[in-house]
């Protein structure tokens, strides 16, 4: 490792330290030329395989920035999302894959967002399973009415829980 201030080509590891999530170690580092301490990060790189071909390092911020968009006006807390974004990247992690697909990471993040708010879910499904019809809405409300008289997930989270009213799942013209 480099020296950030005179670019010596060594440095010593004084402290090594887990970050509290548990996904990367924190090390303070002492230039033995200038003598002067820094920090770094070092965490396993996960690689995102978009559907272009183009390979790019996993980012929690981008998924909480699409799940934001599903959730817009729906009443989700900025640390809900915190949250769901934790769980997706812990979920893709657990893979045990360095390189991920980004529909490996789609599927990663539709469980947990079912959990947070249904709505927001139907949203962010349309857009991931290209939904082009009001059939493939209504078999989608279908599955999550299917699911629901069969009770609540065993891993929980809903919004109950959470203090918020349960989600109501709207009618189609079928019932």
């Amino acid at each position: 490792m480099h020296c950030p201030f005179c670019r010596h080509p060594d440095s010593r590891v004084v402290d090594s330290r887990t970050t509290d999530d548990g996904t990367s170690i924190r090390r303070r580092r002492q230039c033995p030329d200038c003598s002067r301490r820094f920090t770094t990060v070092e965490t396993a790189s996960l690689m995102v395989i978009k559907r272009s071909g183009v390979t790019e390092p996993f980012s929690r911020t981008k998924v909480i920035a699409g799940v934001r968009k599903a959730c817009q006006g729906r009443p989700v807390t900025e640390d809900a999302l915190a949250k769901l974004g934790q769980r997706v990247e812990e979920a893709v992690r657990a893979t045990g894959s360095a390189e991920l697909t980004t529909h490996d990471v789609g599927l990663a993040i539709l469980g947990p967002l079912q959990e947070l708010d249904l709505v927001a879910y139907l949203r962010f499904a349309s857009v991931y399973r290209a939904f082009d019809s009001l059939e493939d809405f209504e078999a989608a409300i279908a599955e999550l009415r299917e699911q629901r008289e069969q009770g609540p997930p065993a891993h929980g989270g809903s919004n109950e829980e959470a203090g918020e009213p349960a989600v109501p799942v709207p009618a189609t013209a079928a019932d």
